[in-house]
Parts: structure tokens; C-alpha cells; sequence
């Protein structure tokens, strides 16, 4: 479930989720290694094969210059502002916010998952929040 909630954040419509997912899960499978240190290595390079199959599936949608279709029914204004907000973020952006902030992944495990020093995803969810906040009109 952590998974769909991670892909459906980074992919700009809820109609590719579900390719993306089972995408990331033959690349795990046939690229699955022996043998893990512990169960968070496992989660986290699993959590990182989903989220570089995120990045190709964004950088198809930018050559197919797809443009999504919002899903939105009856969702508060709110939300509908805060979702649009998310999705005008740099993936690296979106990513970074949705792992600490909505998954809660500690910094050293999106790290990993993203494949970054864990100071720059201080530096990054910081700057990140402050776009996100000033998208939404609070700062």
C-alpha cells in the first residue's frame, strides 16, 4: 500500500499506477539480489527500483507530451490546491516530501532510496516545504 501511495504521488494521474507498479516489481524480481543486510536494505532498494521506474515513467509522459487528466470528483478545494501545489514541484522535490513527510521514512532511508547524501535530503525537503508553502499561499 506504501508503494501505490508513493507512485501515486509521483505520477501526475492515477491511471499509470498501477503499469508503473508491477513495471518496478518484474525489475525487482529479475534483478532481486541474494541476500540483504537486514529487512530495512530490502525495503529501501525496493522502495528505490519504484521510484527510478516513477522517473522513466515521467520522462515517457514528457516525450508523449501527455497531458493527465484530473480525477478530481467531489474533493474538498483544499485538496484539489494542495494536490495541484505537489505536482507543480520538481519531481526531485515531490519525491523527497512524499518519502519523509507522507510515508515516513527516516532522512538516512530516502537517502538511500533516492540515492542522495542524507544532507542534501535535509536541504532538498527543507527547500521543498518552503515551495510547496509558498504555492499554497502560506508563506
Amino acid at each position: 500500500m506504501r508503494l501505490r501511495r508513493a507512485v501515486a504521488g509521483m505520477l501526475p494521474g492515477s491511471d499509470r499506477v498501477d503499469d508503473v507498479l508491477q513495471e518496478a516489481y518484474l525489475k525487482a524480481y529479475r534483478r532481486l539480489p541474494r541476500r540483504f543486510e537486514n529487512e530495512a536494505h530490502e525495503a529501501t532498494w525496493l522502495y528505490r527500483v519504484v521510484y527510478r521506474c516513477c522517473l522513466d515513467e515521467l520522462r515517457r509522459m514528457r516525450r508523449r507530451r501527455e497531458v493527465p487528466v484530473a480525477e478530481v470528483h467531489t474533493v474538498e478545494r483544499v485538496c484539489i490546491d494542495v494536490e495541484s501545489s505537489l505536482r507543480a514541484l520538481k519531481p526531485a522535490d515531490r519525491a523527497v516530501l512524499l518519502l519523509v513527510d507522507l510515508l515516513d521514512f527516516k532522512y538516512e532511508e530516502a537517502a538511500v532510496i533516492l540515492g542522495i547524501p542524507r544532507g542534501t535530503v535535509a536541504s532538498r525537503l527543507n527547500a521543498a516545504r518552503e515551495r510547496l508553502r509558498r504555492s499554497l499561499g502560506d508563506g
